[in-house]
């Protein structure tokens, strides 16, 4: 018998089941593989009930039992454009300051939403009229409190202005009606010339 019996059950016991380099590269490799995969899976399975309809495979091929109508109207409303050019006539009539109040402003001008003087309320326009045009018409143009901007809609700025004019002159001011630039500069030289 050897004098020392247990210095080989001791070597046994200390190793794992990896016995050579092949078997530990296949082990680093999988140990990482596996759980980015099952990463990936749960991310799909999260986010899979936010899509829209007509992503996944199986509806793009059924379409989900959509009419044909439908199916097209779901297709323009995914590819719809983001901005649109708008072309206008750079001649037109410009609209009054009541044209633009009755379609700009008075849903809050009116009621005296969100904090908005009311139309013809001399008292709340007072305090605004006494700084001035230029400032009424800034805050109109750039947007101030709840108001978003107005300038760059629908209404070219001096339509914008007019309507600025048209309230502040309900409210007790006595502003000029502003002109377009052209015209303006049009009856400037013709007082100029008599």
């Amino acid at each position: 018998m050897s004098a020392n019996p247990h210095d080989h059950a001791a070597a046994d016991d200390h190793t794992g089941p990896i016995k050579n380099p092949k078997q530990l590269l296949l082990a680093v490799f999988f140990s990482f593989v596996i759980p980015i995969f099952a990463i990936i899976g749960l991310v799909y399975y999260v986010v899979s009930d936010a899509k829209p309809a007509g992503t996944n495979t199986a509806d793009t091929m059924t379409l989900g039992g959509m009419t044909e109508q439908s199916q097209s109207q779901a297709l323009a409303a995914r590819i719809q454009k983001i901005g649109s050019v708008e072309i206008r006539d750079a001649n037109r009539e410009l609209k009054s300051g009541e044209d633009v109040f009755k379609a700009q402003c008075t849903n809050c001008h009116t009621a005296g939403l969100v904090g908005a003087p009311k139309f013809g309320d001399a008292a709340a326009w007072g305090p605004r009229i006494k700084t001035g045009y230029e400032t009424l018409l800034h805050s109109a143009m750039a947007g101030k409190g709840a108001m978003g901007a107005q300038s760059g809609g629908d209404f070219d700025d001096t339509e914008i202005a007019r309507a600025v004019v048209y309230m502040a002159n309900a409210g007790g001011a006595s502003f000029p009606v502003p002109q377009k630039a052209a015209a303006a500069a049009a009856e400037g030289a013709a007082s100029a010339a008599k």
